[in-house]
């Protein structure tokens, strides 16, 4: 979940500057081309580290390319696509998910009440939207370009991006988004219209990759507030290492979020139902 937009938005102004020793840049020409190796990603003594190449498009495709190799497109408008491998790579494991007592308070608060829902992938558009339309600390514009959403919107038609939805009242008031590829999932952005709306929505994550044998989220570059839910940074050589095996398994096919899920966090009361006497 890229937390900042500022190196995507002036690299290409340090690029010219950097001796071609330090900076050397590959570009997609065609849908052919391939991304090269994350090794060759610009280093930490340069101005833009972790770009890896340049151009090409956002076709499901070239998409599912990066993020198999850990990829992921970050630009802005009126630049190229860029394509980026951090080092370090910040992740979720989502057996250190840290829900504080104000958090539980408030998940335990949203679950009693009949107002209070999450949904999954009931409206993605509106949430990818939203993410790029809410105003950030410290950013002064979006790195979810119009292509990007269309792209995005097109990828969550075939099935690989979906969106957690906090719903109270009727309302949309927070969510994210993001890819999944076998058992890995990437986080992407997220939003908050009400106090703690995102956090409950990557809390329901929690709880659903943990249903499902996920064990990491991606969360692609390092934010204070997520380092404070459990997320850390690790070395891209280890990221690589645990992505993958998870990208061979077999992808999740139920995206449907069920109140019971919610004990993963030991939330809720919830009971099984009992069996019905057939006689037998």
């Amino acid at each position: 979940m890229v937390g900042s937009c500022s190196s995507a938005l002036t690299c290409l102004s340090y690029l010219h500057l950097l001796p071609a020793s330090r900076a050397v840049i590959h570009w997609l020409r065609n849908s052919t081309d391939r991304l090269p190796d994350t090794r060759f990603a610009l280093t930490l003594a340069t101005d833009a580290p972790g770009l890896l190449a340049a151009g090409g498009e956002l076709s499901p495709q070239r998409l599912t390319e990066a993020y198999e190799k850990g990829v992921f497109p970050w630009y802005s408008l009126g630049q190229p696509v860029l394509w980026w491998s951090p080092d370090p790579r910040m992740v979720l494991m989502v057996d250190e998910f840290k829900l504080s007592r104000s958090l539980r308070k408030t998940l335990q608060h949203f679950i009693r009440d009949a107002r209070c829902e999450l949904r999954i992938d009931s409206a993605f558009v509106p949430v990818i939207e939203a993410c790029a339309k809410t105003p950030r600390e410290g950013q002064d514009g979006t790195w979810i370009v119009p292509e990007m959403v269309q792209a995005y919107a097109r990828w969550h038609q075939l099935g690989k991006v979906h969106s957690f939805e906090t719903w109270i009242a009727g309302e949309l008031v927070g969510g994210l988004y993001g890819v999944s590829l076998g058992r890995a999932f990437f986080g992407e952005s997220m939003f908050s219209h009400r106090t703690d709306a995102s956090k409950i929505a990557l809390a329901a994550l929690v709880c659903f990759c943990r249903e499902h044998g996920v064990q990491m989220v991606d969360c692609q570059q390092h934010t204070q507030h997520l380092a404070s839910m459990g997320a850390k940074e690790v070395r891209r050589r280890e990221f690589e290492a645990r992505l993958t095996p998870r990208l061979r398994e077999p992808p999740i096919l139920d995206w449907a979020y069920d109140l019971p899920m919610w004990r993963h966090l030991g939330v809720g009361e919830f009971v099984e139902p009992a069996r019905k006497d057939n006689g037998l």
